[in-house]
């Protein structure tokens, strides 16, 4: 690959996915910010970007849950950036849903935001990453597999997303990778729904009794982006040995 590559982040304005953003930026790539409404911080990181190497950021805003966003997205970083080479799906909604309060609300947010929309800007960028033997990689999340209780209708969400992610490792193949980092504790959502005894109990149960970074997410996403040729199809966790015995 002579050229930088070009990689499309979903929810890049902040938190996990700016970490991301930063570490594939760091490794050469130009990289496209997606944010839904952290304009701010998305104007913000764009610009630090693009002070170290002129025009490797770019931003591009939309609502990946809503009819037709996820291809104006796609069509908006390919005239930006005249193809893409990597897109990771990292946007994300995530909140409770006891059974007996889900609704069609509910269902939209967390169904469009986690599944519905990586599926629809996968798509749309298919025909790019292929020309251009590209890679996708979807942040899943342990809790596809094992599900969160109160979190019902964001579990089922993951675990379509990990689905997802084998079914388009064989649609895609040969020509684009495509893999999945499935987060642990990482950083506590900041509208407080974990208590801190919560917290404690999730950190006990971890192995290595402590939560972990954006920077141990977004190095795993570099490596399955850039660095992993020969691997398709897998979902990494990364969650400090929590899953191995849930």
């Amino acid at each position: 690959m002579t050229h930088a590559p070009v990689i499309l982040v979903t929810g890049a304005a902040r938190r996990v996915g700016a970490a991301i953003a930063r570490t594939l930026h760091d490794s050469g790539a130009t990289i496209a910010l997606h944010y839904r409404s952290s304009a701010t911080e998305a104007e913000v990181l764009a610009a630090q970007l693009n002070q170290i190497r002129p025009g490797s950021a770019s931003l591009i805003k939309g609502d990946l849950s809503k009819d037709g966003v996820p291809e104006r997205v796609a069509h908006s970083v390919l005239a930006e950036h005249g193809g893409v080479d990597g897109l990771v799906n990292n946007a994300s909604s995530f909140f409770p849903t006891p059974i007996g309060e889900i609704d069609d609300s509910a269902w939209n947010e967390l169904m469009g935001s986690n599944l519905r929309g990586p599926l629809f800007l996968s798509q749309a960028l298919a025909p790019q990453l292929r020309k251009r033997s590209g890679a996708i990689v979807n942040i899943v999340d342990i809790h596809a597999e094992r599900p969160l209780r109160s979190y019902p209708l964001y579990s089922v969400a993951k675990a379509g997303l990990l689905g997802l992610t084998r079914a388009l490792a064989l649609e895609l193949a040969p020509e684009v990778r495509v893999n999945g980092v499935s987060p642990g504790a990482i950083e506590w959502p900041e509208d407080g729904q974990f208590p801190p005894d919560e917290r404690e109990a999730i950190i006990r149960h971890t192995l290595l009794q402590r939560v972990g970074s954006p920077a141990d997410i977004a190095g795993a996403v570099r490596f399955l982006m850039l660095e992993a040729p020969y691997v398709t199809g897998q979902i990494l966790a990364v969650d400090g040995g929590r899953s191995a015995h849930l």
